[in-house]
């Protein structure tokens, strides 16, 4: 069950990736939960719920050169008593070419099962590079 989880949530991630990538909306909502919390590895800001999140997404595909930022899971640890799951792994942001790393660094995510699907509750950034 475990090895589901983990490949369950593993793609979950890379369709995430995706549409930040493809600077996707719809793509990225049904990824968070309504109350998902995010806190940004530089300052701490604190993003607050679902609608928080894509605002603050919207206003970055926005930009004349935007930040494209890669989730890369390390690691999936699943609860064997709740529908949770912790994911821990490494994150970079580049110039939209790709070519150019602005920061990088590591981060946790907790993920909790609703229905069939997997959503991003709390995601926290730590900033190295």
């Amino acid at each position: 069950m475990t090895n589901a989880i983990e490949l369950a949530i593993r793609m979950r991630r890379a369709a995430f990736n995706r549409a930040l990538a493809d600077a996707d909306l719809a793509a990225i909502g049904p990824i968070l939960a309504p109350n998902a919390l995010l806190v940004t590895g530089t300052d701490s800001a604190v993003l607050s719920g679902r609608k928080s999140q894509l605002l603050a997404w919207k206003r970055e595909f926005a930009s004349a050169d935007p930040t494209v930022y890669v989730r890369t899971p390390d690691h999936v640890i699943a609860s064997p008593v709740e529908p949770i799951a912790m994911e821990h792994g490494h994150w970079r942001g580049a110039q939209s070419g790709g070519a150019t790393l602005l920061a990088s660094g590591s981060y946790a995510a907790k993920w909790r099962r609703v229905g069939a699907d997997w959503v991003i509750e709390a995601e926290i950034y730590l900033t190295l590079a």
